[in-house]
Formats: structure tokens, sequence, C-alpha cells
């Protein structure tokens, strides 16, 4: 959750200023998508790190195997979700091409959640690594137990 709301605070600050002072428009809904998005992200952050740091649940290991199970089903999911941010974003800047009006804004967006979209895969795909490898470490604890 730390990487997460480090990003999520460096995407906010930078995207604040360039949504500020950006004289392009594309630029400025990129930089305006990158803003509210990573709003949501810091709101899932914050309560997350809280929560993981305030746990002081103790689990047997059949529910701390269980639990693993779980967060590394979550965080595939999650992957797939961010394959379809980055679908969407494509998606926007193919519209692009058919609404000059509204080309700037569809780029801008596309481009947007393609660069969150790409980050939030890399960083799914990483934390499912690292629990699928704790998982595995633990089970080979157990087996030379018994």
């Amino acid at each position: 959750m730390l990487s997460l709301g480090t990003w999520a605070v460096g995407n906010i600050t930078a995207g604040s200023i360039g949504w500020a002072t950006a004289q392009e428009p594309e630029l400025k809904a990129f930089h305006q998508m990158n803003v509210l998005w990573n709003t949501v992200n810091l709101g899932l952050a914050i309560p997350g790190y809280l929560r993981a740091r305030n746990t002081k649940a103790v689990l047997t290991l059949s529910q701390t195997l269980s639990e693993q199970q779980k967060t590394e089903r979550i965080l595939l999911f999650n992957s797939g979700l961010d394959i379809a941010y980055m679908t969407a974003g494509f998606l926007l800047r193919s519209m692009a091409l058919n609404n000059q009006s509204k080309k700037d804004q569809f780029n801008g967006f596309g481009n947007g959640l393609i660069l969150q979209g790409s980050f939030l895969f890399a960083f799914d795909l990483t934390a499912f690594a690292i629990h699928h490898h704790h998982g595995k470490q633990v089970l080979r604890f157990i087996e030379r137990k018994e």
C-alpha cells in the first residue's frame, strides 16, 4: 500500500501542476485524468495501509494459507481489470479519430488510462509474484517440519 500511495501522491502532485499549467487541451486532459484516478488510488491505499499496520490477528496455518490464496486471486482479478483499463484507454484514443470536437479530451484521457492501467498491471503482477513466492516458502517450511 505504501507503493500505491506513493504513486498516487506523486501523480496527484505532478498532475495538479500539469493540469493547472498545461496549454494544450490534450495534455490538460491527461493530467486531469491522472489527478482524478490517483485520488481514488490514494483513497484505497490509506485505509489499506492502516488496516494492514493495525492488524494484530494471529492466524492458524490453515487460515494463513487461505488468506494467501484469497490475496493471490484478488491480485490476478485486479490484473484483468488493469488490462480493461488499458483497453479503455486505447478505445478512447480510437474514438478521438472520429470525434474532432472531443479529440483532445479523448486522447488525453486515453493516454491517462493507458498509463495508470500499465502501472497497476505491473503493480498487481509484482504483488502476486511476491505473495505467490511467499506462499511457496511457507509450504516448503511445512513440508520440512513434517
